[in-house]
């Protein structure tokens, strides 16, 4: 088996950054993978105690599908970021300062419009949607820091059932990879992998959710991807959830194997 491509998404709900190679760390993530997010005004999310919280609390494709025509960029060099979207003004802010913050979710609220939510503080002030991170936290859609896989037989299986093309990065997983028949990922729940360098061990399917029905090119709901999962394979996965349990440099062409 072997590793097509690698893939992080610095903010929650937005675009995906291609990588050659990264380096995983034991019981994390793909450095910078959602680590940042807009929390909506009626969040509960507390930077001074992060914890995980659904995607609903977040701008998030399930809940808000035009975030996927936002291009953000991510420098981790200088912590800048850079968004842009047809008919905004394109913004590069610093995303560790409390005004470079404070630009990019105006930002966000402008383009998601009546879509940002607003409330009210625990101090009973109101509150608007924030651009927010919180030291070591991600803001992942399971409880478990982890990196998600794609086998692409099984991806190529549903469009065949579809009898069409699917964008592979509709699922926004971390890493793409071939050689194992469609489906047969899912035996390796339960089970350690090798991946490049690192160590993983598998601990769930991923089940899918409407953010998959999202086409990427325009922004709208096209596709029922759950239902059609269901209807045509009787179940509604797409890719499986693994944590790090050694890490490692991993790269595009590497291999992955059961461990």
């Amino acid at each position: 088996m072997r590793v097509e491509q690698l893939f992080r998404y610095p903010v929650k709900g937005l675009t995906a950054e291609s990588l050659e190679e990264v380096f995983l760390s034991p019981g994390e993530t793909i450095p910078h993978d959602r680590r940042f997010a807009l929390a909506q005004g009626d969040s509960p999310f507390d930077e001074a105690e992060p914890r995980f919280l659904p995607k609903q609390n977040f701008a998030c494709m399930m809940k808000n599908a035009r975030v996927v025509l936002v291009r953000a960029a991510f420098d981790p060099h200088d912590g800048t970021l850079s968004l842009a979207a047809e008919g905004h003004r394109p913004l590069s802010a610093p995303t560790a300062t409390a005004e470079g913050k404070a630009a990019l979710g105006d930002w966000l609220i402008r383009f998601l419009g009546e879509e940002a939510r607003h409330g009210t503080a625990p101090d009973g002030t109101a509150r608007a949607p924030r651009f927010t991170e919180a030291p070591g936290h991600a803001f992942t859609d399971q409880a478990r820091k982890g990196v998600s896989l794609i086998n692409l037989a099984s991806l190529h299986a549903l469009e065949a059932a579809l009898g069409q093309r699917l964008d592979p990065l509709r699922f926004r997983a971390n890493i793409y990879f071939t050689g194992l028949p469609a489906w047969a990922e899912f035996d390796w729940v339960g089970r350690e992998v090798l991946l490049g360098g690192a160590r993983l061990s598998v601990f769930k399917r991923t089940v899918r959710c409407p953010a998959t029905q999202v086409d990427l090119a325009t922004g709208e709901r096209d596709l029922d991807i759950p239902r059609l999962l269901r209807e045509h394979f009787g179940h509604a996965d797409l890719g499986v959830h693994a944590t790090v349990l050694e890490g490692g440099r991993v790269a595009v062409g590497d291999a992955l194997e059961e461990a």
